[in-house]
């Protein structure tokens, strides 16, 4: 890649990890695509010590113009670069082209002058008006403030929207941030740092950028008394680590967590249309996104129909080159990810399932990190190849027995993140839709993702939102002042 990205943004400065660098690796190839600075805990300490610094001295936090006109430089800055992005996303991630046009690269660039507009025209302030509590006249106002400084730690499967989703509104609404990136996807949040540096008026030490190797700097960051929130976005396992180490401080914490989202067919759908639709986003980035449908429920008397149908489909997918316009399915992001997947296929044989299609690695592909897109039959939903995340282009197909057994296998899970009905009547549709226990639910193809939508989920799914006015709230602290009046 023609921009640096072997260094580390600290306190406005572009400088070498202590800890050398680390080797990345590109998902369709195995080729070392180049190196990443490896930061060390003196490091993280000198990035949490540089936010700190910058929340309580500078004028950030008060200065509404001056973050509303450093993000939209900073979007700029990213559309201007948008070509060398674009190629450093697909070799690193391994994410097919087609992704970056949307939620890979080019829509959380553009959300970045949604999370703007919306600092610019907040309620920063709200007039209570005069009341006597107590007796005593008072004038009273809400103020929303900043909360302070942010941890962001992100993880490899959508490195710039979420990246972005945690940038883009905690800078808007005043606070500093220090971002950990996935040690898999260092380069995208490296050159995110470069460009802060080289290319808006961000202050030093608003936006620290540390990529490393080591995992424990999120624990790190997350247990540092001088951060006050944690934004988190990975696995639920990982989530309760943060959580637990962020509560010995009683910090805010953000999680946005796993799910094993059901795609819900009713009796009165359009079958092919639905069950490929399934297959569809299943295989997407090779099934590497945590609100991506992986149970199918389908009406029993349709159920051998729509094994055939998805099979079908999943089938002609395939796999294909990431650089390709034409590839849905690319590889799985590391080897460590597709021994995991593979780890899966092998329970779910165990437990007593099949592969209509898939279930392994492809024949033609003998250097990457490829899984074929599979469809599990056999399982029932207590099954764990059914019930927990599998984080690939894996896609379990279970029967239901009408509209309330459905809502029923659907909220039969520790996840609450994502959902799907597909249905010819509207109404009956969204009561379906209505019942079920998740954060975002699509109605008959209906695309919930924009700046201006929360995402989030129910159970152990996670905690919060983000994304839209909830989102950046979670990022603003509530002060309310009453003034003595005669």
């Amino acid at each position: 890649m023609s921009r640096t990205t072997d260094r580390l943004l600290v306190n406005g400065r572009l400088v070498p990890g202590s800890g050398g660098t680390f080797e990345t690796l590109n998902p369709a190839t195995e080729e070392i695509l180049g190196e990443a600075a490896d930061a060390t805990a003196a490091d993280m300490e000198e990035a949490i010590g540089a936010a700190r610094q910058a929340f309580d001295s500078s004028g950030w936090a008060t200065d509404v113009a001056l973050r509303v006109r450093c993000l939209r430089q900073l979007r700029d800055a990213l559309q201007r670069h948008a070509g060398e992005l674009r190629e450093l996303t697909i070799a690193e991630v391994g994410t097919p082209r087609f992704l970056t046009f949307g939620a890979q690269l080019d829509a959380p660039v553009a959300d970045l002058g949604w999370f703007a507009d919306l600092a610019e025209s907040y309620e920063w302030s709200t007039d209570l008006g005069r009341a006597e509590p107590m007796g005593i006249p008072s004038h009273r106002r809400v103020v929303k403030e900043p909360v302070g400084v942010v941890g962001a730690i992100t993880p490899w499967n959508f490195p710039h929207q979420i990246n972005l989703a945690k940038l883009g509104p905690a800078l808007a609404a005043g606070n500093t941030v220090v971002l950990k990136p996935a040690p898999d996807t260092p380069w995208c949040a490296a050159f995110l740092g470069t460009l802060i540096a080289e290319e808006t008026d961000i202050p030093a030490g608003v936006v620290n950028v540390v990529t490393s190797s080591d995992h424990a700097l999120g624990a790190q960051l997350a247990g540092d008394p001088r951060v006050d929130l944690v934004s988190f976005t990975g696995s639920t396992a990982t989530g309760r680590a943060v959580m637990t180490t962020a509560a010995e401080t009683l910090k805010k914490v953000f999680l946005e967590l796993g799910g094993k989202s059901a795609f819900i067919v009713l009796d009165d759908a359009d079958l092919r249309a639905a069950c490929s639709y399934a297959a569809f986003s299943v295989a997407t980035h090779a099934g590497q996104g945590c609100a991506i449908t992986t149970r199918l429920l389908v009406p029993r008397a349709a159920y051998d129909q729509a094994v055939e149908i998805t099979a079908k489909s999943l089938r002609r997918i395939g796999v294909g080159d990431p650089k390709d316009d034409k590839t849905l399915c690319g590889p799985v992001v590391s080897a460590r990810q597709r021994e995991r997947i593979e780890g899966y296929l092998e329970l779910a044989i165990k437990e007593g399932g099949s592969f209509a299609c898939g279930g392994g690695r492809p024949a033609d592909r003998d250097r990457g990190f490829w899984i074929e897109p599979t469809l599990i039959t056999g399982l029932t939903n207590d099954c764990r190849a059914a019930r927990e995340e599998i984080f690939g282009p894996v896609l379990a197909i279970l029967p239901h027995d009408g509209d309330d057994d459905a809502v029923r296998i659907a909220n039969d899970s520790p996840y609450g993140l994502s959902g799907a009905v597909h249905g010819t009547d509207l109404d009956r549709a969204r009561a379906v839709a209505a019942r079920l226990r998740t954060g975002t639910v699509s109605v008959n193809g209906g695309v919930w993702y924009a700046a201006d939508v929360p995402f989030g989920g129910y159970k152990q799914s996670g905690i919060g939102r983000e994304m839209g006015v909830a989102g950046f709230e979670e990022y603003v602290e509530t002060k309310a002042i009453s003034e003595g009046v005669a």
